[in-house]
Parts: structure tokens; sequence; C-alpha cells
């Protein structure tokens, strides 16, 4: 962990710690540099050439504070109200605050990742993840922060979850039903 400052919870696991766990647990990555990306739109115009699937990222939150983590293909339109249904959540869902986030997961707004999780010692976020993006052979993330995408393939981000203790719940948009990894 080399980042004291990003959070008064104490240090956070940045992109280098990241790619260590990458690492560690056997899973091929490649990562590649490029500028800052705050939106969809921005990372569609930025991103050149990356194959595979690529994400949005909606940290999620209710009135009783549970937290989710949604991670969909970037084209996926997303209805709230259907997702505050299927996870059962108390009152209305809405979008994590900055600080929440930076609490929660390590990271900006426009650098929300499920890589994020690595930061969620304490298990708070439920990590639900588009099935459709299992359907692609690679899966491009920000690591930690939005000026960088790291690819692997969509295989192994599920095994990363799973190491992380944070087995995704996995969301078929098609019968909007959810089931376990």
């Amino acid at each position: 962990m080399t980042d004291s400052s990003a959070s008064t919870t104490g240090p956070r696991f940045v992109d280098t710690d990241l790619y260590a766990r990458l690492d560690a647990l056997g899973i091929a990555h490649r990562t590649v540099e490029h500028a800052p990306l705050f939106t969809v739109d921005e990372s569609q115009s930025l991103r050149g050439e990356l194959p595979g699937a690529h994400i949005k990222n909606l940290f999620l939150r209710d009135k009783k504070k549970n937290i989710w983590l949604v991670t969909v293909l970037e084209d996926r339109d997303v209805d709230l109200k259907a997702l505050k249904a299927l996870f059962e959540a108390r009152g209305n869902l809405s979008f994590g605050s900055p600080d929440l986030l930076m609490e929660v997961l390590g990271v900006i707004p426009g650098a929300v990742t499920p890589f994020g999780v690595l930061n969620d010692t304490e298990g708070r976020a439920t990590m639900v993840l588009d099935k459709a993006i299992l359907n692609s052979d690679l899966a491009n993330a920000h690591p930690l922060r939005n000026d960088r995408t790291t690819a692997l393939s969509s295989a192994d981000l599920v095994a990363f979850l799973k190491a992380e203790n944070h087995a995704p719940l996995l969301l078929d948009f098609d019968t909007m039903a959810l089931e376990k990894s």
C-alpha cells in the first residue's frame, strides 16, 4: 500500500499494488496509459483500439447505507428503479458521494472500477457484474486511476473479485435476474 494521503481511514492500494496483486494471482493483464477519462463518452473517443468489453461503473447506495458497485457494459441503459427492486434497496438508490467513494473503494469519481474492491477490505460494497461482460474474451477497467486502462480476461476479472472476497452477483439484463457467480 503506497498512498497514505488518499483517505482519512488509512493507506489505500494504488495501481502498482493492483498489478502486484494480479501478478500474485497469476492473472495476465495489460495496461495502457492515456489522458484522464471521466465519462464513457470521453473513454470512447480517447481509448483507441482496445479490444474487449468496455465498462461503466455505478457506485450506488440506499438510505440504509447499503452499497453496491455495479459494473455493466458501457452502452447499457441502467434503470435505477428496477435495480432498487432487484436489490431490495431501502428507499431510492442514489450515487454515493465522492467522500464515500474514496472511503470504500479508494478512488475518485471518474476512476470507479471493479478493481476498487481491493480497497474495500471491510466488504461494504456488494459487487454486481453485468453477465454480458462474460461474453467477451477481455474486459477493460481503470486500474484505480482514470489515466490508464487495464485489460484482463473476463474470467480472470471474476477470479480477481472472488479472490478479494467480492464474488460478484451476475445480473442478466434480459431477465432482470441476479445469480451467484
